[in-house]
């Protein structure tokens, strides 16, 4: 098809490629594990926080700070049950915790619901289990056709990606690649150059 005499054809920047959204299929290993690793350091900052907090009341109040150690049998155990809480709400809330957010993994149902906190708690006390043997739990992961760790297996979950990445680009990233001339009117019998 040609233009006709007289007419100015705007380019046209080309479709983008078609991507395949992420959304909904099962989170493989390395988007699990960043989103673990982020966990472990979003709640070891909470918790250091409040023992520092618990140092500095006890420092004002008895003029005598408490000096932790990971010695300690109570604050492992704190720490724990810390780590216990953090996972079963998070898990029960909304199926994702700061990690999950953040690498757009969620937790659901093996029907794909939403998990109600007694499986939250039960994924959470069985977590452990995955680690206990030797890491053999989250081999179900890499080989897996539902990419299940053992706790997985154990509370009846899937996790899954939540959100598409590729249309949660920053503003600045998502840029066309490919801009149009600007546009400028042109009449027949007139001279299209810049302006004299």
């Amino acid at each position: 098809m040609t233009a006709r005499t007289g007419e100015v054809r705007t380019h046209q920047p080309p479709p983008p490629a078609a991507r395949p959204s992420l959304q909904g299929h099962y989170a493989g290993f390395a988007s699990r594990f960043a989103a673990f690793a982020v966990d472990v350091v979003v709640l070891s900052g909470i918790f250091i926080l409040v023992l520092a907090a618990i140092n500095f009341t006890a420092s004002v109040l008895v003029e005598r700070g408490i000096h932790f150690s990971r010695s300690d049998t109570w604050v492992v155990v704190g720490y724990g049950v810390w780590a216990f809480i953090y996972f079963a709400h998070f898990w029960g809330l909304n199926g994702k915790t700061a990690g999950g957010a953040l690498f757009g993994v969620q937790v659901v149902t093996n029907d794909g619901g939403d998990v109600s906190l007694r499986q939250a708690i039960g994924r959470a006390l069985v977590f452990p289990l995955s680690f206990l043997m030797l890491g053999l739990g989250f081999f179900g992961i890499i080989w897996g056709d539902r990419r299940r760790a053992l706790h997985d297996v154990i509370a009846g979950t899937v996790v899954i990606y939540s959100w598409d990445a590729q249309a949660a680009r920053l503003r600045f990233l998502s840029r066309p690649r490919y801009s149009a001339p600007p546009e400028s009117p042109v009449t027949p019998g007139s001279s299209a150059g810049p302006p004299s």
